[in-house]
């Protein structure tokens, strides 16, 4: 079924693209319009992140964007170039550190990730907060660990009726189009 559907996404795309190429003159023929304006910045923005959909439930990468409490992540959800990750079909789950998680960090961390030259670095980190899966709070008590897309599995831990993922405290859980957000407290670190 998933296949169906993305072959369908695939089709309307290709349509919609195509539909946008040509437009017609008065007499009946068409005239290819290619755009001379596309800058390297435009090249960047390419994807599914960047297609927009007001008519469906948004994804994570929408919630992320539209939440005061995550500017910090967005910016290095950006910096890394994971945009497309965050709207993938999912189901995922990501723990989205707070503002304050990342300010938490030693001074001068954040603002060194988020240099072009470290983007490599900074994805690692971020895809340390993503892992496949739509798992309510709840539901991930009974787990002991979560492989993260990091390639890095870490500890879950249940303290009464808090839930701990990588050190990081859930606090509140968003659920999204293509999966669930769990708002966290701190910055999941890989373990290099």
């Amino acid at each position: 079924m998933k296949t169906i559907t993305k072959l369908l996404f695939v089709s309307a795309v290709l349509l919609v693209f195509s539909a946008c190429k040509n437009e017609a003159k008065s007499d009946g023929e068409e005239t290819v319009v290619e755009s001379s304006a596309a800058s390297d910045a435009d090249s960047e923005r390419q994807g599914q992140a960047f297609i927009e959909n007001d008519g469906s439930t948004p994804n994570i990468l929408q919630i992320a964007i539209g939440s005061p409490d995550h500017t910090t992540l967005v910016a290095a959800v950006q910096a890394a170039g994971l945009e497309n990750v965050l709207v993938n079909a999912g189901p995922l789950m990501v723990f989205a550190p707070t503002n304050a998680a990342f300010d938490a960090l030693p001074p001068g961390t954040v603002e060194d990730l988020l240099k072009p030259e470290n983007k490599d670095k900074l994805a690692t980190i971020l895809k340390h907060h993503v892992t496949p899966g739509n798992y309510n709070k709840d539901f991930l008590k009974k787990f002991k660990k979560l492989g993260q897309a990091g390639g890095q599995d870490v500890t879950v831990e249940v303290k009464g009726d808090d839930v701990f993922v990588g050190g990081a405290k859930i606090l509140a859980s968003i659920p999204a189009g293509n999966g669930i957000i769990h708002v966290v407290d701190k910055v999941i670190l890989p373990a290099n």
